[in-house]
């Protein structure tokens, strides 16, 4: 007998009542429970069950022993559903969303990689950039841009998302580049609502010391790619992330500026509601976005 299956009989014994009612529940009988309770007795040196022809009782010993054994075999259990669902193929639909830009530039060109990898998931990928409710919105996972708030979802960090600042040439040619964040002032800038503070854009020196810059965006959108085509047209400058506008500088239809300064990279998480156990179908998803972009 194994010590684990005496366990198993031991608090069935228990939770019985009697021998007999535990071997009519684990359809053995009733000499082969009191030998399984027997062998742990003999095991510890000590009684955990006081028989009678009419009753039994727990000892002292008993009771922390049954316990002890009730937490053992959860645990048991536990661990053989996580190593069946470690086996268990990812399947179903699974719902994302991800801020716009970061979605359609950055995850989507990927996701055909996902599910290649796993052809029994298919994804619905919602890309806006408003904080969503996971719970309440139905979203198995989101990904957010920023400082998140205190929340009881779970969060896996990814690399962090850089930012930079850019103009076409046709506006350098008419308004000059800015050799520091504070000529910012004097410069036609093109503001994002989504990003606080709202008015200033802050970057690093080479020192690591933060200058803020006060700006006045006469255009103020809540797209990512709005502010790209305004840029383009030549309106102004745009500080956004590298994923949209590096075509753009590499063909040089926009030019990066303040190269000797930082904008400050935004953290960036992927979120899911918390679980002791997430399916297959999370884990592979939240796994590959960590590899990808962790």
């Amino acid at each position: 007998m194994d010590r684990l299956s005496s366990m198993a009989v031991f608090v069935k014994a228990v939770e019985a009542g009697s021998f007999a009612a535990a071997a009519d529940a684990l359809d053995l009988s009733a000499p082969m429970v009191g030998k399984h309770v027997k062998m742990l007795e003999d095991h510890l040196g000590v009684r955990l069950i006081n028989r009678t022809t009419r009753r039994q009782s727990l000892t002292e010993t008993g009771q922390c022993f049954y316990e002890r054994c009730k937490t053992v075999l959860m645990e048991v259990e536990a661990a053989e559903a996580c190593a069946a669902e470690s086996r268990a193929m990812p399947r179903g639909r699974l719902r994302v969303n991800a801020p716009v830009t970061f979605g359609a530039h950055c995850l989507a060109p990927i996701l055909p990689e996902y599910l290649r990898a796993y052809p029994e998931v298919s994804v619905d990928l919602g890309l806006n950039d408003r904080i969503v409710d996971l719970v309440e919105e139905g979203y198995d996972a989101v990904v957010r841009v920023g400082a998140l708030s205190d929340s009881t979802l779970i969060a896996r960090p990814l690399a962090p998302y850089r930012l930079v600042a850019c103009a076409a040439p046709s506006y350098l040619t008419e308004r000059g580049s800015p050799s520091s964040p504070m000529d910012l002032g004097d410069h036609e800038c093109l503001g994002f609502v989504h990003w606080a503070p709202r008015g200033s854009w802050e970057f690093k020196d080479a020192n690591g010391a933060t200058r803020t810059a006060a700006i006045a965006a006469r255009l103020t959108t809540n797209s990512g790619q709005a502010l790209r085509a305004a840029a383009l047209a030549g309106f102004g400058i745009i500080l956004q992330p590298l994923a949209l506008v590096a075509g753009d500088l590499e063909a040089g239809r926009l030019v990066q500026l303040l190269c000797d300064y930082e904008p400050p990279s935004r953290s960036m998480h992927i979120l899911f509601a918390p679980d002791e156990r997430p399916g297959p179908k999370l884990r592979s998803f939240v796994d590959f976005m960590v590899q990808r972009f962790g």
